[in-house]
């Protein structure tokens, strides 16, 4: 075999090689799957009616986050007793709850105010009811909100455990507060439930298939 033939042999075995390694370079490959996390709309900023701060959308790739999150301080100035990361829905609905059911409740039983909410949970990475293997909770989206008591402007404390086997008042006025948030919210769970609801009120925007609200 000639010089000539073999430097060609090896050029074309050059290019051939530089095709196939090109080729495997330009295979797709499958990008990782992203949880999507639920649009949130928002009708009014919550800095006009709440100790509100924005803080970045956030999401831990396996279906935790929040879109449009803002942390509370308060609302409607009531006090939250610790601050919460919400959605922006969730906080315009609170703020809604709270000045046309929670207030006139407040008054009509108490014939006072409600200053501050007890509220443990907001935005929570975790299960339904933390329940291993159990579907998301709308914590998980900061698309919830808990609430276990309420503090008056005299100073009592009525709380969602013992105040709804208390008094007339504490009763009545629970009652209302819980009827008042079926509708605005899309959820409300409490006392009677189940057992995971008989210390603490939880509301959320949850859609549901009827369109409606589940409220027990």
């Amino acid at each position: 075999m000639s010089r000539v033939s073999t430097g060609l042999g090896c050029a074309l075995l050059a290019v051939a090689l530089v095709a196939c390694s090109s080729g495997r370079d330009k295979r797709p490959t499958q990008a990782p799957q992203k949880s999507e996390l639920p649009p949130v709309a928002c009708a009014v900023d919550p800095r006009e009616f709440a100790d509100a701060e924005k803080v970045r959308d956030f999401g831990n790739g396996r279906g935790c986050g929040v879109r449009n999150a803002w942390r509370l301080r308060a609302i409607n100035g009531v006090k939250l007793s610790q601050p919460l990361v919400v959605n922006c829905a969730v906080a315009n609905t609170m703020s809604h709850w709270l000045e046309e059911v929670v207030q006139p409740a407040a008054e009509r039983r108490f014939g006072e105010r409600v200053t501050e909410l007890t509220v443990p949970a907001g935005y929570s990475c975790r299960t339904r009811n933390s329940v291993r293997g159990a579907k998301l909770s709308e914590h998980a989206h900061g698309n919830a909100m808990d609430i276990s008591g309420f503090r008056f402007e005299g100073g009592d404390h009525v709380t969602v455990e013992q105040g709804w086997f208390a008094g007339r008042k504490e009763r009545k006025f629970l009652a209302d507060v819980r009827a008042g948030a079926c509708g605005p919210f899309k959820t409300v769970l409490g006392p009677g439930s189940d057992r995971h609801h008989n210390d603490h009120l939880h509301v959320d925007l949850q859609r549901h298939r009827s369109g409606g609200s589940y409220c027990r």
